[in-house]
């Protein structure tokens, strides 16, 4: 049975390096909870980052 991927919630953010710091620690705490976080820079201004959250 194929699980289908539901965003749950987006958000657009100032960019910051650290950024995937805390999407990698909140992806390994919270995958039992069927939660994935995701990151990415906006493609029209680099200067922002798009946070999303997605249930598994």
């Amino acid at each position: 049975m194929e699980r289908k991927i539901e965003v749950l919630s987006t958000i657009k953010v100032e960019y910051s390096p650290d950024l995937y710091k805390i999407v990698d620690m909140l992806n390994r705490t919270l995958k039992k909870e069927d939660l994935m976080f995701g990151l990415a820079l906006d493609k029209e201004d680099q200067k922002k980052a798009i946070f999303t959250i997605y249930r598994t």
